[in-house]
């Protein structure tokens, strides 16, 4: 099928490698190919990057070098369709992000399906927000200023700290921000029939993803929990959640379960604001140069500052 994207994305397309998971150790080994040499060319002037592994919680600290006041935190959680990445993933979006918020970025270093289906990921997702909590003072860190945040899986397993967060009494959350999130299981969403052969992100991934994670047979059945497929909350589920800023992309198989779940926390009571990009799809933000990429990237920025004041 032939998408009317963005000219600058268009163009890029040819260069962007294909991501195809049918292959999972494949796909696995040119991904950590392509982000060890990100990550050795990566700019980390200004900021202080440890890699934690301590009390049974994995997680990448990015600190301002320089700061001195108290600072918000952002938990900011990588994508990678459940199966793909680490936290080199958003490396350098998150050098970036620590530098110009400024703040503390805590990406968590979660299990990955399908050796961890749910609920292995969002646990651990948790422990990394229970543990910056608990380390808040030697950290630098302002427990009131709080932030979960993630890309497409990422997305959906921030959706379920905050609900893991608020059902457990743990750390506060002041802020979710859901970029292209992954969140329904049935795929039945127009947007998930229609962009079956989409850039980056298809049909055919996004099944192959949600029966690792979920448990082959899982998908689409009835006994599939809020805090796996947060398209599956009802108003109640989501009561009480922090308010939420959700990105979708024009031609995306997710795009419709991100508008639904913007929808479904208004009815909620939650306050929400959604923005739909025009000309993208899954994975645009990685074609940096063009505009509307650019206009993406400002946005976060924009939307964790206010959020985190």
């Amino acid at each position: 099928m032939r998408y009317p994207f963005d000219p600058e994305l268009a163009a890029a397309l040819a260069m962007m490698p294909e991501v195809n998971i049918s292959d999972l150790a494949a796909a696995r080994a040119a991904q950590a190919a392509e982000l060890a040499r990100q990550v050795a060319a990566a700019d980390t002037e200004g900021v202080v990057v440890t890699d934690v592994r301590e009390a049974g919680t994995a997680l990448r600290l990015y600190r301002p070098a320089a700061a001195r006041d108290p600072l918000p935190v952002v938990l900011r959680i990588h994508g990678g369709g459940f199966l793909l990445g680490g936290p080199d993933v958003d490396h350098e979006a998150n050098l970036h992000l620590c530098r110009t918020l400024p703040g503390i970025v805590v990406s968590p270093d979660y299990r990955l399906a399908p050796e961890h289906p749910y609920p292995a990921a969002p646990e651990d997702c948790y422990a990394a927000l229970c543990w910056t909590a608990a380390n808040a003072a030697r950290l630098g860190a302002d427990p009131e200023r709080v932030v979960v945040a993630g890309d497409s899986a990422g997305a959906c397993l921030a959706t379920a700290v905050a609900m893991l967060a608020r059902e457990r009494g743990g750390p506060g959350i002041c802020f979710q921000y859901l970029d292209s999130p992954a969140l329904d299981d049935r795929l039945d969403t127009p947007s998930a029939r229609q962009f079956t052969d989409t850039p980056v992100w298809n049909r055919r991934n996004a099944e192959l993803s949600w029966a690792a994670y979920l448990g082959a047979g899982m998908p689409g059945s009835a006994g599939v929990p809020a805090t796996a497929a947060p398209a599956r909350a009802t108003p109640g589920d989501l009561a009480g959640l922090p308010p939420a800023h959700v990105a979708v992309m024009a031609f995306d198989p997710l795009r419709d379960e991100g508008i639904d779940y913007a929808r479904s926390l208004l009815t909620a009571g939650v306050s929400a604001e959604l923005h739909l990009f025009p000309g993208t799809f899954h994975g645009a933000s990685l074609v940096r140069h063009a505009a509307v990429a650019r206009r993406m990237a400002a946005e976060e920025i924009t939307v964790l500052r206010r959020a985190a004041r």
